[in-house]
């Protein structure tokens, strides 16, 4: 590089259009990412491993083995088999999460229970595959869905969206703490995220719920869902800000939607995701406080531990390295007034 071009070089990267060109660069980069990211995950979902139970003395007749083996032809997907003593065993299994379908076999008569409310997508794919299977391999059919959706929520897609809009709220509420409220000490912004997370739970019940009535959700475990995670979302945001301060909104965006909202089991079922999104998806903020409203609306009383601790821990990680570090947070070291 020569003396004239390096200077060029030097004035451009000490101007305005530097860091503007690196975001139309980042934007035009970003687009193309957002849109292969959720066409990756929902355009084509194909099943990889379905858990159904078993139930009815001849499921190990030649029948019943063989509509087993034919749902698995026809979902080109491994059925993952448990056989269970019992059909309220086996509804216990569906209730407990830990299976999609329930398939009871009486001689040459097959019922296939479907659970709407444990993936739709999923309940979707079986029972358009079943009425095939059933004539080719000689067995009478019934299909009945044991736990179906809300009226309002036809698709299952309303949770999906509460929660893409506490993760999204949640992080915009952090960026503009820091643009518009740039006095606010450490402890300060800490706080009035976590103001702005639980009312922003709420006003998400109340339209969702108390205004559209498209769902009827448990208010209070709902609201707590909702308002940390855009707790956690906010915080994830002021980290980055704290540690790559004004690019801060690439890793947030990259983690939180490119990411985070496309592999958590949300629009698409956990089993019909490409296997490392579905691996990924639930150690996710996105993943996890949709795991945990999926649980609270439909199977309530088999709440499970594990995607509080999720929320709870990108929450913590993200507040002791701001404070940690909020001396090199653009406002974060302000002295409290």
């Amino acid at each position: 590089m020569d003396d004239r071009t390096s200077r060029h070089w030097t004035a451009f990267k000490g101007s305005p259009f530097f860091p503007a060109t690196v975001i139309v660069l980042i934007l035009a980069a970003a687009a193309g990412l957002f849109a292969g990211s959720y066409t990756y995950a929902m355009a084509d979902p194909t099943p990889h491993r379905v858990p159904v139970a078993v139930v009815g003395v001849s499921h190990e007749t030649v029948r019943g083995r063989a509509f087993a083996a034919g749902m698995e032809q026809a979902l080109n997907a491994s059925l993952a088999l448990s056989f269970e003593g019992s059909f309220e065993r086996a509804r216990q299994a569906v209730e407990e999460q830990r299976v999609f379908g329930v398939v009871a076999v009486h001689g040459d008569h097959v019922t296939l229970y479907v659970s709407s409310a444990s993936g739709a997508s999923v309940a979707e794919l079986l029972t358009e595959a079943a009425p095939k299977v059933a004539p080719r391999v000689g067995v009478r059919l019934t299909v009945q869905d044991m736990k179906p959706l809300q009226r309002g929520d036809p698709r299952g897609l309303a949770l999906f969206y509460i929660t893409l809009a506490a993760v999204v709220i949640g992080f915009i509420g952090a960026v503009q703490l820091s643009v518009n409220a740039d006095a606010l000490a450490a402890w300060e912004r800490i706080a009035f995220t976590m103001a702005y997370a639980v009312l922003g739970g709420l006003s998400i019940v109340a339209v969702v719920d108390w205004g559209l009535g498209a769902l009827d959700l448990p208010l209070l475990e709902s609201w707590f869902i909702l308002a940390l995670t855009m707790f956690a979302s906010g915080m994830v945001f002021t980290m980055f800000n704290t540690l790559v301060r004004r690019w801060a909104m690439v890793p947030t965006w990259g983690l939180m939607v490119l990411l985070g909202n496309p592999s958590s089991g949300g629009a698409v079922s956990w089993p019909l995701l490409p296997s490392p999104l579905g691996a990924i998806g639930r150690w996710l903020p996105p993943g996890a406080s949709i795991n945990a409203q999926h649980t609270a609306v439909y199977f309530g009383g088999h709440q499970r531990l594990m995607p509080f601790l999720v929320l709870a821990a990108w929450a913590l990680v993200s507040c002791v390295v701001f404070l940690i570090w909020r001396d090199r947070h653009p406002q974060g070291g302000r002295p409290a007034g």
